[in-house]
């Protein structure tokens, strides 16, 4: 593995929270506000794990809501590097549902993040890809 491919692998970042009612809308399913909040979050903590430097939020690409995610399960909300550029990185952040008195999951929402590095001028900075 190159050091590029061994920092992207050790930036891939998991997160488990579990779905209570005060993240719910009237259908009893998580806000999709709440969702992208959570993957956003994901986001900055991969890119920031990959670069080591200040990474802020500049857009997120297609959101796909696929499955409802209802009150009193378990998410699992993985951020994996799917791009760097100069100055920015994408992340894939995909959000899985598991029941949490059964076996399974499945794959609920999945969306693109793009994060861009800054200096302490918060201007955009190169992005050190370890190489």
């Amino acid at each position: 593995m190159t050091p590029t491919e061994v920092k992207i692998k050790n930036a891939e970042t998991r997160i488990f929270k579990a779905v209570f009612p005060n993240t719910v809308n009237h259908y009893d399913t998580l806000f999709g506000g709440t969702a992208m909040h959570m993957m956003d979050e994901v986001a900055f903590i991969a890119a920031t794990r990959f670069s080591r430097q200040r990474m802020v939020t500049v857009s997120s690409d297609k959101i796909d809501f696929t499955v409802p995610i209802p009150a009193g399960t378990i998410v699992e909300l993985v951020g994996r590097i799917a791009y760097i550029g100069r100055t920015s990185i994408k992340v894939q952040v995909d959000i899985f549902i598991e029941q949490m008195y059964e076996e399974g999951r499945e794959k609920a929402i999945s969306g693109t993040f793009t994060l861009v590095a800054i200096d302490e001028n918060k201007k955009p900075t190169a992005i050190d890809k370890g190489e």
